[in-house]
């Protein structure tokens, strides 16, 4: 006999399943409530505990994907892209792409060909790090380890269509104090960050993790408004633009285990430390 564990799972899946199948008609949480027999209040509560997000919220991802696929990958204009993913029209595509994306879609189609970015290398305590800048702040930082030549080519990845240039700026020169340790610079930081909402709140939840200090996924959900919703905070804090200045390695698993780093668990472990000493110095 299953569990009802178990069969909570099949409801979800198969609730998953129906809203990648038929996201192009846009079916409301009735309708996908209805397809696996629960009333939309349970059906909204289950398919967040199970999935991180609201079914809103997945099928906002599963036609913002779609939509980005075929301005990728096609000439399609902006009104066929929306018919194509079942929106009404380009104000809803325009509305879906600020809030996914954190830009419109034909910002994302031009992949920010307005954009100039100046770039540089500098060495830190934990190797070297690329650090990219707008005119409105840091927009991306890395370490790089596998050499400039491939750094620099995952940051055009990110921004294919912008204008670089291997400049040292002012806004480079700010956000690299944190390096040297004079931490009362970081007010004089200023971040260009794109992301969806959520991301943006996740990585905002970041920002207040002072220096030294450490939370895990789980209360990082809760301060970033999002309960119960960790694994979809962990791949929010795992897609961070900007290494070390929004804190990633200050979160670790509910167990005390350092847990993963997109740079290497090792230099997670580093900076952990690196920062407790000299926090306790400063006291």
């Amino acid at each position: 006999m299953e569990t009802q564990q178990a069969l909570d799972y099949k409801r979800i899946a198969e609730a998953i399943s129906f809203l990648k199948e038929n996201f192009k008609s846009q079916p409301n949480l009735g309708e996908a409530a209805a397809h696996v027999h629960l009333s939309p209040f349970h059906f909204q509560r289950m398919f967040r505990e199970w999935a991180g997000v609201t079914p809103k919220q997945f099928l906002q991802y599963l036609s913002a994907a779609h939509a980005k696929n075929i301005l990728k990958s096609t000439g399609a204009t902006l009104l066929d892209t929306a018919f194509e993913t079942g929106l009404s029209g380009t104000g809803r595509l325009h509305d879906l792409f600020i809030k996914i994306e954190g830009m419109t879609p034909g910002e994302y189609k031009n992949g920010g060909v307005l954009l100039h970015i100046n770039y540089a290398f500098a060495d830190t305590p934990f190797g070297s790090v690329i650090t990219a800048s707008t005119t409105k702040g840091i927009c991306y930082m890395a370490f790089a380890d596998e050499g400039q030549e491939k750094a620099l080519a995952e940051l055009k990845a990110v921004f294919p269509n912008a204008q670089y240039y291997p400049v040292v700026d002012l806004i480079q020169q700010n956000a690299l104090f944190v390096f040297s340790q004079d931490w009362s610079k970081l007010d004089e930081i200023k971040l260009h960050l794109r992301g969806t909402d959520f991301q943006i709140k996740v990585w905002e939840a970041l920002l207040k993790i002072p220096a030294g200090g450490l939370t895990t996924y789980s209360n990082l959900a809760m301060k970033a408004g999002y309960k119960g919703a960790s694994r979809a905070v962990g791949t929010a804090v795992a897609n961070n633009p900007v290494a070390f200045l929004i804190p990633c390695h200050r979160v670790i698993k509910s167990t005390g285990e350092t847990g993963q780093y997109h740079w290497s668990s090792i230099r997670k472990s580093a900076i952990i430390g690196w920062e407790a000493a000299k926090t306790h110095q400063a006291v």
